[in-house]
């Protein structure tokens, strides 16, 4: 059984919704970042928390892919040229869209007042738009990514799609990239972790 420590407006959703995906049973702990159940299991303070028995895995990309491969879906192979691909876009959804929303969050309201650049921000923005012209490029003719075969950079990137809207980041309404985004976050998996964390926090 797994544990995920983490609130469910946090990149907990990740492994959540890889959880589900893996149809896999989990409990889930809702809990803050540097909550003290949080920093008692990573000193960082940072969610999400992955607890298997008694070992404890941090960092959400580190997380998904660890389920990936252990459960051998959601993933090519290691040591393959498609999972080398398929590590392009992981890479790609962390670097550039993540870094652009993660940035604009630290400089919005997890930095302490006195240490936030709010002109920083419509950098970020800017660099979230120039990512998603590049992404649009980079999308072949398959339904994800890597062609027919849903796997964790998708994940990851439906995420980062839901973190754009909630801080105000333009996202397309139309096209391609609209229709990929509006694919991989209606999945049966996502919604499903989208719920029990809105129950849990209710």
């Amino acid at each position: 059984m797994y544990t995920v420590i983490g609130n469910p407006a946090t990149r907990a959703m990740r492994v959540m919704w890889m959880l589900e995906e893996l149809g896999e049973p989990y409990d889930l702990v809702p809990s803050v970042p540097h909550s003290p159940e949080v920093t008692a299991l990573n000193p960082s303070g940072k969610v999400p928390v992955l607890k298997i028995g008694d070992r404890v895995l941090t960092e959400s990309v580190a997380i998904c892919q660890f389920l990936a491969d252990r459960h051998g879906k959601l993933t090519f192979p290691a040591g393959t040229v498609e999972r080398a691909r398929q590590d392009g876009f992981t890479q790609f959804s962390v670097d550039v869209l993540e870094g652009a929303l993660w940035t604009a969050a630290k400089n919005s309201f997890i930095h302490p007042k006195d240490l936030r650049v709010p002109a920083v921000k419509p950098v970020c923005a800017a660099e979230f738009e120039s990512g998603l012209a590049h992404l649009a490029a980079m999308l072949g003719d398959g339904p994800y990514v890597m062609g027919e075969t849903f796997t964790v950079p998708d994940l990851l990137l439906g995420h980062c799609s839901k973190w754009a809207q909630a801080a105000k980041f333009a996202l397309p309404s139309e096209g391609a990239l609209a229709d990929y985004f509006a694919r991989v976050t209606s999945r049966p998996a996502f919604q499903a972790a989208r719920k029990r964390g809105a129950d849990a926090t209710s």
